[in-house]
């Protein structure tokens, strides 16, 4: 890429992480306490329900994973011919969480829909879904340090090689940046969630559409039919 593509495309995936804090916050104080976009969350919660620690759900978690997993598969089969670029398969599995996302988002504008135990597994199974898409776009995309859904690699890297290495000059990067993007996000969606689980989803949605808009406008990579047809 391009400097001024790599830098879009930092944007882009700083969106996105921002909004899986979104998500994240939805999904574990509206939806059964299931993390939708951090796994490593729904593993540990795993862990301690089976030992059948502080009434901890088993399922929601359990199908998220399954779910995060499957998607992401899948979207790795869609992305394998065209890695660190944004072809027509980043657009449109992004589109499609984003629908998902939205889909969601005016389910739970609907009053009582928060209270059916049937519509908050679906929501969390739906949403981690759209993370694992995500996700898998992250990273075949290959930007350093932004996975999108998780930055515990990306503190470790922070704090051993940038403050390590540069000192106080290594505080202002991508690294510290990612953190605080995935904070705020998981901020602004706790803010949010007491309107109706289906704001913060909306914005999510809204935010992965401009990602969106913005990928194919910027970043998108014809094939070669594709050029020759355009």
């Amino acid at each position: 890429m391009a400097p001024a593509q790599r830098r879009t495309a930092l944007i882009a995936l700083m969106l996105l992480t921002f909004v899986t804090g979104v998500v994240d916050a939805v999904g574990y104080l509206a939806l059964d306490r299931v993390f939708v976009g951090n796994m490593t969350g729904n593993i540990v919660i795993l862990g301690m329900a089976v030992a059948g620690g502080d009434d901890l759900p088993v399922l929601g978690p359990a199908i998220a994973l399954a779910a995060f997993t499957a998607a992401a598969f899948a979207a790795g089969l869609f992305l394998r011919t065209r890695r660190k670029e944004w072809g027509g398969a980043v657009t449109g599995l992004l589109a499609a969480g984003a629908i998902v996302l939205a889909g969601l988002g005016v389910t739970f504008l609907i009053p009582g829909a928060v209270d059916s135990e049937a519509v908050v597994l679906t929501a969390s199974t739906l949403t981690a879904a759209a993370m694992g898409a995500q996700a898998a776009v992250a990273r075949s995309l290959a930007v350093a340090d932004m996975t999108t859904v998780v930055v515990t690699s990306t503190l470790t890297s922070l704090a051993s090689e940038s403050f390590v290495d540069d000192g106080l000059r290594g505080i202002w990067n991508r690294r510290v940046a990612a953190i605080l993007v995935l904070f705020l996000g998981a901020l602004i969606g706790t803010v949010l969630l007491p309107l109706t689980p289906g704001v913060p989803l909306l914005l999510a949605a809204l935010l992965t559409l401009a990602v969106v808009v913005l990928g194919h406008l910027r970043l998108f990579t014809p094939t070669r039919r594709e050029a020759v047809v355009a």
